[in-house]
């Protein structure tokens, strides 16, 4: 049996199919992005990053060193009068990698021109908060470092 008008003409079902095609086409490539912008990473931290007490005292006062906390950046500063201090390399704005400058004691994150002073305070520029800070203590000839469980600001520090 034949149907006299058809339910759907030619030009709809093309016009499907095109818009069809590129409603597929923006899943496609909009999903990798969509996942990407809004995944949160689920891989823990370690305990403590584990250093030799001589690896410590061979930094110079007034510099910082650079180390990997699991997957975090981190900055290691051991200020003019010796004291260590730990954080995160991530600038709080947009987790950007800031960098000490000995000259000024401050960090800077070139991305947007914020500034850190020496305790990882923010003091100019678009950051909201302080960088995350580590706790730092010394077992026998080795230095502890680890994430604080609460971040109120208080840090031991040898």
């Amino acid at each position: 049996m034949k149907l006299k008008e058809s339910l759907l003409s030619r030009r709809g079902f093309f016009s499907g199919l095109i818009y069809g095609s590129f409603a597929s086409l923006a899943a496609l490539l909009g999903y990798p992005a969509v996942r990407f912008l809004f995944h949160k990473k689920q891989v823990p931290l370690p305990e403590a990053v584990v250093v030799a007490r001589s690896e410590i005292d061979t930094i110079a006062p007034n510099t910082a060193v650079y180390f990997q906390y699991g997957y975090l950046p981190c900055i290691l500063l051991k200020t003019e009068t010796g004291e260590l201090r730990a954080f995160s390399a991530k600038c709080t704005h947009l987790d950007c990698n800031v960098q000490y400058q000995p000259d000024s004691k401050q960090f800077f994150c070139a991305c947007h021109d914020g500034y850190f002073d020496e305790t990882g305070m923010n003091i100019a520029g678009p950051p909201p908060s302080p960088l995350l800070s580590f706790t730092i203590r010394q077992e026998n000839d080795t230095m502890l470092i680890s994430y604080p469980s609460n971040q109120e600001g208080e840090q031991s520090v040898v």
